[in-house]
């Protein structure tokens, strides 16, 4: 028996189509945050230095954060089904083989096949959502969604300080495989099968929009060439705005950004995300080159932020009953802000308490709160022509914000000789990400009460 959306409708339940989505969303969010702390190990057993070790994060970035346009437009042309089996498909094959990597060449080669299968995957998960509900239930489902998002990413660090402490770090990877072949399965009796609108993808707008990207964050953190890269990022990332100004079928349709509400949220979200990203990065080294910590130790240290964060989300569905999707924004970000601040005042040195706990409980009520509405401000007044493309938009400034803010604050920071002194300056960079999608989110409150 089909599962058809107005059946779920009139029983009040999600069925099987939002555990689907959410639970192929966390894989790709867990092995993320899984790598940080497995990277000391990965560069034993594959005797990869630092600079190579770096491209094991990079490589899978790079191509997750440039595809995912590409990835959320052909959910709209060829449809939504039919690209997230082949989205999965290839992400399951790419953890296997980066599981069985023998050297570096191929885990790195390997993590950027994950990173093409995650590009295809995650704009479609969220297109997916949009697809199957509708009204409050589809209001719900985001949360879940934002929700998931967010502690994806905590108990990711969690679970690999686990696996890098007690077993090897290709289980992380391995353990992808059996889960995502009953998601297949799963996929192919439950999710509907809704035909594409048709037309043709926008390869020169994927084109142009990878070398850009990639050039990007290249020319920031790069060894070598970064002036040349620079100049490409630039050339490229323009030739990508005028390809899409002209294309029929574009790869990001430029209105997108006429809408206030959903440009000031990707601009929002990336900058948000570059500072949570170097949060996480950063948090787990410090706790283990200042406070002595084992990578376990380090990642249970987390635990101040993931649990606050857990109740906030699930709180979130109710808060929504009470107040509007842009009050909840304003008061995650701020709460954020608030969290990182009082962590970059006390210092690392203050001790693992108030350096870290104390402003950790606070930073998980603020990602609570603000993961799900910058989703919801990000897909805002969507047609079904575009939804895939808006949710492609807030994945590439989800990814590659987060790059660029790590990029950006390792690259100032790298100077320092002192762990402490170098997180202590991190610290400050991270808050002043923040402060930026604070402005980001007010801009949207500002308009939304004219």
């Amino acid at each position: 028996m089909k599962l058809s959306l107005e059946a779920v409708m009139q029983n009040h339940k999600f069925g099987l189509v939002l555990p689907i989505i959410l639970i192929s969303y966390l894989m790709i969010l867990l092995d993320n945050s899984i790598v940080f702390t497995s990277t000391v190990k990965i560069a034993a057993d594959l005797h990869m230095d630092a600079q190579n070790l770096a491209w094991v994060t990079n490589a899978y970035a790079l191509t997750f954060g440039g595809l995912l346009m590409l990835g959320g437009r052909a959910g709209d042309i060829i449809g939504r089904r039919r690209v997230f089996i082949s989205g999965l498909t290839i992400f399951t094959i790419g953890s296997l083989l980066v599981g069985l990597a023998q050297s570096g060449p191929m885990i790195i080669g390997m993590r950027a096949l994950q990173g093409v299968g995650s590009a295809i995957l995650a704009p479609t998960t969220l297109a997916l959502l949009m697809d199957n509900y509708t009204g409050s239930m589809r209001t719900r489902a985001i949360a879940s969604y934002g929700a998931t998002a967010g502690i994806g990413a905590s108990f990711g660090l969690v679970i690999g300080g686990l696996i890098a402490s007690y077993f090897s770090w290709r289980d992380g990877f391995l353990l992808n495989v059996p889960v995502g072949i009953i998601l297949l399965i799963l996929t192919l009796k439950v999710v509907p099968r809704v035909n594409g609108q048709g037309g043709r993808l926008d390869w020169v707008g994927a084109i142009t929009s990878v070398i850009g990207f990639a050039g990007l964050i290249y020319s920031i953190n790069g060894a070598y060439g970064r002036l040349l890269a620079s100049i490409i990022a630039v050339v490229f990332l323009g030739l990508f705005v005028w390809a899409e100004s002209r294309t029929k079928n574009p790869l990001m349709p430029l209105r997108l950004f006429a809408d206030n509400e959903r440009s000031s949220a990707y601009i929002a979200r990336f900058f948000y995300l570059g500072a949570m990203i170097s949060y996480f990065f950063l948090v787990p080294q410090a706790m283990q080159h200042v406070y002595g910590y084992t990578p376990l130790l380090a990642a249970l240290g987390f635990l101040p932020e993931t649990i606050p964060q857990f109740i906030s989300a699930t709180v979130l569905a109710r808060l929504n009953n009470r107040f509007t999707n842009n009050q909840l924004l304003v008061t995650g970000v701020v709460i954020t802000l608030v969290g990182l601040a009082s962590g970059a005042v006390v210092g690392i040195h203050g001790g693992y308490f108030w350096a870290l706990a104390v402003p950790m409980v606070v930073i998980g009520i603020g990602q609570g709160l603000s993961l799900s509405p910058l989703t919801v401000a990000g897909v805002a007044h969507t047609d079904p022509a575009i939804a895939g493309a808006a949710s492609g938009v807030v994945n590439t400034a989800h990814q590659i914000g987060g790059s660029f803010g790590l990029s950006v604050i390792v690259a100032l920071t790298s100077g320092f000789t002192k762990a402490a002194v170098s997180y202590d300056h991190a610290a400050v960079l991270m808050a002043g990400f923040m402060l930026i999608a604070l402005l980001a989110t007010l801009n949207i409150l500002r308009n939304s009460r004219r």
